[in-house]
C-alpha cells in the first residue's frame, strides 16, 4: 500500500513533456509529490508534439502506433495522493480477457479522456514485386496469407509464435518492469535468455524459422519502429510481435496529439503544473556540504535547475525526460560525473534518425489502396540496413512508414482531403550529410515514388500541403544528441543493465524516464519507464518499503 508523504510535501522538477514526463508527473503526483514540469517548447508532447496548419490539418509529428491500453488506463485511473505501484503490472482480466478487434477499445477511465480505437490490420507490409502482406495479429489470417505467399514456411511459422510467445512471457510479462541496477540482477536472466535464444540477433532469429525472404522482413521489420537495426538487436525484440498480438494495434482519435493533451490533463487535474518556454540550461549539483560540486568524489546531489534565463528552481528531485546523451553532456556539469562521464556518454550507440515528410493532398474520388499503417519496403533490406546504421550514408533506394490516419479519421483534414505522413529511416548526424541538401532531394524522390509505384496516384499534383523535418530537426528542435530519433540503439550491449539506468549512478535525487533510459524506446516502453522511475524514487523518499518483483536489483546507485 502507498503511504502519505510525512509532514512537508516533497517536489520534483520534470524536464520535459513527452510521453515519459507526463506520465511520471501523473504518478508523482498521485504519490503526493508537488511536481513541475518545465518544457522548452510552447507545447506539449516533445517528439509526440502535433502540427495544425491554418488550413485544417493535423499532423501527428512523432508516435502514432498505440498499443498496451491498459498502460494508459492505469495513469488515468490514478488519484491524488493515493498512487499505488503495488498493483500486479498485468491484472487477471488484461492476460486473460479476448483483445479488441472493432468498435472502441481502453477501460473506462480513458473513455472519459480520449476515444481509442483498434486498427485492422495493424500494418500493410508492401513489398518491391507489388505483392503485400496484411498483418493483423490473427493466427488464422496470417497462416492464409503465409500459404499464399510461401507456403514451405507455414511449420517455421507454427515454430515461430511458440518461441516468439515464450520470449514475450518472460522478457515482457516476467521482466518488462524489472529495472536493471546492477549486474547481480542482470545475470540471473541470462539462463533464460539463452535457453530462450534470445541473446542472438533478431533476423538472425527471424530466419531460422523462415526461408522466404519477405516473412523474415515481416517478422523483423517492427523493431525499426523503435530505432532498432534487426540486423544487431536482440532477439528478445521477437517479443514486440507478441505484444501487438496480445492487445492490437490502436488508434486515439485527434491523433496521438490528442492523448498527449489527456496526460496534460490528468496532470493539471491531479495538481501538476506545466511551465512552457522553460529551457532548463543546468541542472544544479551540490556537494556535502551545500556548495557547487567540484569534484566527481564524495556526496553529489541534485538540488534544482537553471533556466536558460538564469533563473534558478529548486526542489527534493529532479527528473529528466530530454535525452538521456544530452541530459549528461549539456545539463550535468562534468566535474559532478564519474560514470557518465563524456567519454562513456559520446561511445555510446545512438539510433537511426528520420527523414518524415508531412503532407495534404485532395481526394480525387477513388479509394486508396493503402491501410492506416503502410509499411513500404524497397527492393533491399540488409544492404539498406547496413548503409543506414553501419556505413551512414543514404543508398539508392529507401524503406518507409506511411501513416494515413484520415482513413480512419477524417476530421484530420479539410472536407475532400486526406492528411498523411511518411517516415524514412536515415543515418544520424554521424554520418556528415548536408540535410539542407540531401532532406529536399529525398522528399522529392519519395513522392515520385509513390506517384509512380502508384500508392497515390498524382501526389504532386493533388498536394496542397508539404513540411519534412531531417535530423536537424532531432538534433536542434528537439536537442538529441547526433540528431538521433530514439535515444541509445537498442543493441545486445545498450539492452537491461547496459542500458542507461533511470536512477543516476553520478547524483543523487537525479533520476531519467524516457526511451533513452530503461526498458527502451516506443509508447508503451516509455510509459513502463516512468511507473520504474516512479518506484525508485518511492524506495528513495520511503514511500514502499517493497515494491512487488519488479524492484529487484534496484537498489544501490546514486
Amino acid at each position: 500500500m502507498s503511504q502519505p508523504l510525512p509532514h512537508t510535501r516533497k517536489t520534483a522538477l520534470i524536464i520535459g513533456s513527452g510521453f515519459g514526463g507526463l506520465s511520471l508527473g501523473i504518478r508523482l503526483q498521485s504519490l503526493g509529490f508537488d511536481t513541475t514540469i518545465l518544457e522548452k517548447q510552447d507545447g506539449p508532447g516533445g517528439r509526440a508534439s502535433q502540427k495544425r496548419t491554418p488550413d485544417g490539418y493535423v499532423f501527428d509529428m512523432g508516435p502514432t502506433v498505440i498499443t498496451v491500453p491498459h498502460f494508459i488506463e492505469e495513469l488515468f485511473a490514478l488519484e491524488r495522493d493515493g498512487g499505488r505501484l503495488d498493483q500486479p503490472d498485468y491484472p487477471a482480466h488484461v492476460l486473460t480477457g479476448e483483445r479488441v478487434r472493432e468498435g472502441e477499445s481502453g477501460g473506462p477511465r480513458t473513455r472519459e479522456y480520449v476515444r481509442l480505437v483498434p486498427i485492422l490490420p495493424f500494418y500493410r507490409i508492401s513489398f518491391d514485386d507489388g505483392t503485400f502482406f496484411d498483418y493483423d495479429g490473427d493466427p488464422d489470417s496470417t497462416r492464409r496469407q503465409i500459404r499464399a505467399l510461401a507456403p514451405g514456411d507455414l511449420a517455421g511459422y507454427e515454430r515461430f509464435h511458440q518461441d516468439a510467445k515464450a520470449i514475450f512471457e518472460r522478457g515482457f510479462l516476467d521482466l518488462g518492469y524489472t529495472h536493471f541496477g546492477d549486474m547481480a540482477t542482470m545475470l540471473r536472466t541470462v539462463p533464460d535468455l539463452l535457453r530462450l535464444d534470445a541473446v542472438r540477433t533478431l533476423f538472425s532469429f527471424t530466419s531460422r524459422y523462415f526461408q522466404s525472404p519477405k516473412l523474415r522482413q515481416v517478422f523483423s521489420f517492427e523493431t525499426l519502429l523503435v530505432g532498432g537495426n534487426p540486423l544487431s538487436v536482440p532477439a528478445i525484440y521477437a517479443m514486440i510481435h507478441f505484444v501487438e498480438k496480445t492487445w492490437g494495434i490502436h488508434y486515439v482519435m485527434g491523433g496521438t496529439g490528442e492523448l498527449v493533451r489527456a496526460f496534460v490533463r490528468k496532470f493539471g487535474e491531479l495538481g501538476g503544473r506545466i511551465e512552457y518556454g522553460a529551457e532548463v540550461e543546468e541542472i544544479l549539483v551540490t556537494d556535502g556540504r551545500g556548495r557547487p560540486v567540484r569534484s566527481p568524489f564524495g556526496r553529489r546531489t541534485a538540488r534544482g535547475v537553471r533556466l536558460r534565463d538564469g533563473e534558478e528552481r529548486h526542489a527534493d528531485l529532479v527528473v529528466s525526460n530530454a535525452d538521456w546523451a544530452n541530459t549528461y553532456l549539456k545539463l550535468v556539469p562534468r566535474q559532478a560525473r564519474r560514470v557518465n562521464s563524456d567519454l562513456r556518454v559520446k561511445a555510446a550507440r545512438q539510433s537511426m534518425s528520420l527523414l518524415v515528410i508531412y503532407f495534404g493532398f485532395r481526394d480525387d474520388g477513388h479509394p486508396l489502396n493503402l491501410r492506416h499503417h503502410n509499411i513500404i519496403l524497397g527492393p533491399r533490406y540488409e544492404e539498406l540496413l547496413r548503409e543506414i546504421f553501419g556505413q551512414k550514408v543514404l543508398g539508392q533506394d529507401f524503406s518507409q512508414y506511411l501513416h494515413v490516419p484520415t482513413l480512419t479519421d477524417p476530421s484530420l483534414a479539410p472536407p475532400g482531403h486526406h492528411a498523411a505522413y511518411t517516415l524514412i529511416p536515415v543515418p544520424h548526424q554521424g554520418s556528415g550529410l548536408n540535410w539542407e541538401v540531401e532532406g529536399p532531394r529525398l522528399v522529392e524522390r519519395v513522392l515520385a515514388f509513390l506517384e509512380e509505384r502508384g500508392y497515390i496516384p498524382d501526389l504532386r499534383a493533388r498536394l496542397t500541403y508539404l513540411d519534412s523535418i531531417t535530423p536537424d530537426h532531432f538534433e536542434g528542435t528537439l536537442d538529441s544528441y547526433l540528431g538521433n530519433a530514439f535515444g541509445p540503439e537498442p543493441t545486445l550491449v545498450q539492452s537491461a543493465y547496459f542500458r542507461p539506468h533511470n536512477r543516476s549512478e553520478d547524483v543523487r535525487n537525479l533520476y531519467l524516464v524516457g526511451a533513452g533510459v530503461q526498458p527502451g524506446a516506443g509508447t508503451p516502453s516509455v510509459m513502463m519507464s516512468a511507473k520504474m522511475t516512479a518506484r525508485l524514487i518511492a524506495q528513495d523518499f520511503g514511500l514502499h518499503p517493497a515494491v512487488r518483483d519488479g524492484a529487484e536489483g534496484e537498489g544501490g546507485e546514486g
